[in-house]
């Protein structure tokens, strides 16, 4: 679980809550109304199912469960194994890496390594890894582009409530009810507001930062694949893998201890 993202989340809406409960004369029903939540929830969704297909859509529920959820990728061990691997291959063959495959648990490493074990061209090689690339940069475009209209729709829909209650007020108007009919039609702008600025575009950076984060690992293991099958050596694959991290966190503890 993204520790960041629940904390983020929990923090942003127990601070709103406590703004509420400490304010004086404020009640937390009082910031209740489900026409304000039909109308924004229920617009900026059926905006988005407008601007995109409904199987695009639906994977909004895969996206937000990868920002809850995702394993990121530790630059440093990725490449102590892709230097694992070429120590392999260059005392035992390329073919000696099939017999490593069992220990390996990422998928692009695996494609790699079984292209260049069957002998695949170099040139073919990076050719489908980059096609891969491009395949998972287009995924997490399209799951982004859905959060950022959620996040531009939902504050419109939020005026586009507070319109509508305006009107009702006005049409009903008596000094009476001026201040609670204001007060409900303009609870659809917070809605709108809070929906955009505490969930749906920091879930879209967030995906952004997951989708870079996940492209530069793969672009380590293409440069690692490529230089395994040249033959290059080891330390020389090790140190231009190593120019994608920070000097400080390209070795561990216990090989600087040694």
């Amino acid at each position: 679980m993204d520790i960041a993202t629940v904390v983020g989340m929990l923090l942003g809406s127990a601070l709103l809550i406590m703004s509420i409960l400490i304010s004086e004369g404020a009640s937390f029903m009082g910031f209740f109304n489900a026409p304000s939540i039909l109308v924004v929830g229920g617009g900026a969704i059926a905006a988005v199912l407008i601007a995109f297909p409904l199987k695009t859509f639906l994977s909004v529920f895969g996206v937000s469960k990868n920002v809850l959820f995702n394993k990121q990728e530790n630059y440093a061990d990725l490449i102590e194994q892709i230097v694992s691997l070429a120590e392999t291959a260059r005392r035992d063959g390329l073919l000696a890496l099939e017999g490593r495959l069992e220990e390996i648990t990422n998928p692009f490493i695996i494609l790699g390594i079984q292209m260049a074990v069957d002998g695949t061209r170099p040139e073919v090689i990076e050719n489908v890894m980059r096609t891969e690339m491009d395949a998972v940069a287009t995924r997490h475009r399209t799951g982004k582009g859905i959060m950022d209209q959620l996040g531009r729709f939902a504050p419109a829909f939020g005026m586009i409530g507070t319109l509508m209650g305006l009107i009702i007020m006005l049409g009903n108007m008596s000094p009476e009810t001026i201040g609670s009919g204001m007060a409900v039609a303009l609870l659809t702008t917070l809605y709108g507001a809070v929906a955009s600025n505490l969930f749906c575009l920091p879930f879209a950076e967030k995906l952004s930062f997951i989708n870079q984060h996940e492209l530069t690992a793969m672009e380590i293991i293409v440069r690692g694949i490529m230089g395994i099958q040249s033959g290059d050596n080891p330390r020389i694959i090790e140190q231009k893998l190593n120019t994608f991290i920070p000097p400080k966190l390209r070795n561990h503890p216990e090989q600087e201890a040694a």
